[in-house]
């Protein structure tokens, strides 16, 4: 898993038990996976479909830096389902985990259209 965004934890991110509140967690891991699915599908226009269950750990309290991992589960015809970690810059001690996200390549009329991506691809590959 490559883990490359990383977001430093300030006193607005906080809830009253003085962590990070995990509505501003998931705002950042719904933000990384988007970019990642448009990067890779190559399509801005794509919707987050589906997360399963979210698995909250231990919780990052100010001062931390968090770092958002994402890997590729599998390929769908106009999906493609990702998984992410969420870990501690410093101590590398697990914060969140998502098995499954799902997001849906939409086509110019905003419905579901197949990608024609079956493997990750890096943009430096892209421009050989």
């Amino acid at each position: 898993m490559n883990f490359h965004t990383r977001k430093w934890v300030k006193p607005e991110d906080l809830n009253p038990n003085g962590t990070l509140f995990g509505g501003r967690l998931l705002e950042w891991i719904d933000e990384e996976a988007a970019l990642y699915t448009i990067v890779q599908l190559e399509n801005k226009h794509i919707v987050t479909k589906f997360m399963s269950e979210i698995n909250f750990i231990n919780a990052p309290v100010q001062g931390d830096i968090v770092e958002i991992g994402i890997e590729v589960v599998k390929f769908g015809t106009t999906s493609i389902t990702l998984k992410v970690e969420v870990r501690n810059k410093m101590t590398r001690e697990e914060i969140l985990s998502i098995d499954q996200m799902v997001f849906v390549n939409l086509g110019e009329d905003g419905k579901p259209a197949p990608h024609g991506k079956s493997k990750v691809e890096f943009v430096k590959d892209r421009l050989n």
